[in-house]
């Protein structure tokens, strides 16, 4: 059992400091570069850490985990009380309808979809990940979480994705304070050019933001004056995800 929880938390730490060599996981648990490379060897082989591709000296999380994950969230109370929902938004605006949780302060990762039926729509696959400071999800998280974490990620470099992506942390802590005003985030090409979001917190009984349920659009179809509506309607949405998920 050692040798199990050893393991398990070598692969959380590469999770959070990925790329990462072995010389740097042997510091940060103090054990011999033999042991660390020892398992590190064995998680590859199982498929849930593999070498990095440009740089083999350095690894990172493997396919499996990245198949295992979604299936896990899927499996939650939570995701069994947003689906209806989900359902009943879609059905009002035949719109796509993502669900998205989270990974700590590294992004959002989408965890269940309903498709619209027009011929032209947005794809977020299962499992398929977002930065926070780009999108309407990652938004409605940061502008629930305390003010440490916002300041914590605020000292990054922001990664711009095209011209309306917000890299400056004083507008985006603005941007934030709007969030919590209105209640809802939207973004508008700020992450993938054309696609558009309007996007409410999913909350724990505490205020924490466990997810964000976004009404997920192509530009061709966004119009502003329907920000309102959609705002409520999406904000609704979450509210009755909340209280399902708390019962």
């Amino acid at each position: 059992m050692k040798s199990v929880t050893r393991s398990l938390r070598i692969l959380e730490a590469v999770a959070r400091h990925q790329p990462v060599t072995v010389g740097e996981l042997t510091r940060l648990f103090g054990l011999p570069k033999s042991t660390v490379q020892r398992t590190l060897v064995t998680l590859n082989e199982a498929g849930w850490l593999r070498a990095n591709r440009k740089d083999t000296t350095h690894w990172e999380i493997g396919a499996r985990v990245l198949a295992v994950r979604p299936a896990a969230l899927q499996g939650s109370s939570l995701f069994a009380a947003a689906r209806e929902p989900m359902i009943r938004l879609r059905d009002a605006l035949n719109e796509t309808i993502h669900l998205a949780v989270p990974d700590a302060l590294h992004g959002m990762v989408v965890v269940d979809r309903v498709d619209c039926d027009h011929a032209v729509r947005t794809f977020h696959a299962i499992g398929a990940t977002s930065p926070l400071h780009a999108t309407a999800a990652g938004h409605t998280v940061l502008a629930h979480l305390p003010k440490s974490e916002v300041d914590e990620f605020a000292a990054r470099t922001l990664e711009g994705y095209g011209e309306e992506t917000i890299t400056d942390p004083l507008e985006l802590r603005a941007e934030l304070e709007r969030v919590r005003e209105r209640g809802y985030a939207v973004n508008h090409n700020q992450y993938v050019q054309g696609v558009c979001a309007i996007a409410a917190p999913v909350l724990d009984a505490a205020g924490a933001p466990l997810a964000a349920v976004a009404i997920s659009l192509p530009d061709s179809r966004f119009e502003p004056g329907r920000l309102p509506e959609l705002g409520r309607l999406v904000t609704a949405t979450a509210a009755e995800i909340t209280v399902r998920h708390l019962r």
